[in-house]
């Protein structure tokens, strides 16, 4: 194989790969499921082949949703002159929450594949950690110093509600309508970390 052709394979395994991750993301942006097959056909490449560049449906998904979250700070710089862990709390968790919706289809399959997978979980990329970190901020130097298991315990337990799990409970099992569940799940978060509050006051 001459060098050319050898860099015009490579150059082809490239384009075929940016396809399929730039058709993953484009599907992801819809909200819509998201399989390999439907991936696959909006890529204009055979299932096959995208099992030969991703071997599960999970890989492919981490990599096209790398980048497409804003980090915690850009994403509560609408509330980052507020010293109110409540009120940051609670944008946090609708922020999460209303991205989860807009990218439902491929959150259900990641959620899916760790069920199924426990040891593949942290694949996930765990976004609520750092807007629940980046949210309580206001009490690293109080609740953090003064009781930090009481503040370790306080974001275990926002982990919990600010969280795709939480809302497809409520969506799913409870019947809630999507906008409802979000307003459920922040009113949990922000009853939680009032209640935090009130042990330093």
């Amino acid at each position: 194989m001459t060098a050319q052709a050898g860099t015009g394979r490579i150059n082809q395994k490239q384009r075929t790969r940016t396809a399929i991750v730039a058709a993953a993301r484009e599907l992801i942006g819809t909200g819509a499921e998201v399989t390999m097959p439907l991936v696959a056909r909006a890529a204009l490449v055979s299932e096959a082949t995208a099992y030969r560049y991703f071997p599960d449906l999970q890989s492919l998904i981490s990599e096209a949703l790398a980048g497409v979250w804003p980090s915690p700070a850009e994403a509560l710089a609408p509330v980052a002159d507020s010293a109110d862990p409540v009120e940051r709390t609670a944008f946090a968790c609708e922020f999460l929450l209303r991205g989860v919706l807009a990218r439902e289809g491929a959150v259900r399959a990641m959620i899916a594949a760790t069920i199924t997978k426990p040891a593949a979980a942290t694949a996930r990329p765990g976004i609520r950690f750092g807007l629940i970190d980046q949210a309580l901020r206001p009490l690293d130097g109080t609740l953090g110093v003064t009781d930090p298991e009481a503040f370790a315990q306080l974001k275990r337990d926002l982990a919990v509600v600010v969280s795709a799990e939480a809302l497809f409970t409520l969506m799913d099992l409870c019947g809630l309508d999507p906008q409802t569940a979000v307003a459920s799940a922040v009113r949990t978060a922000t009853t939680l970390t009032q209640a935090a509050v009130r042990t330093i006051e």
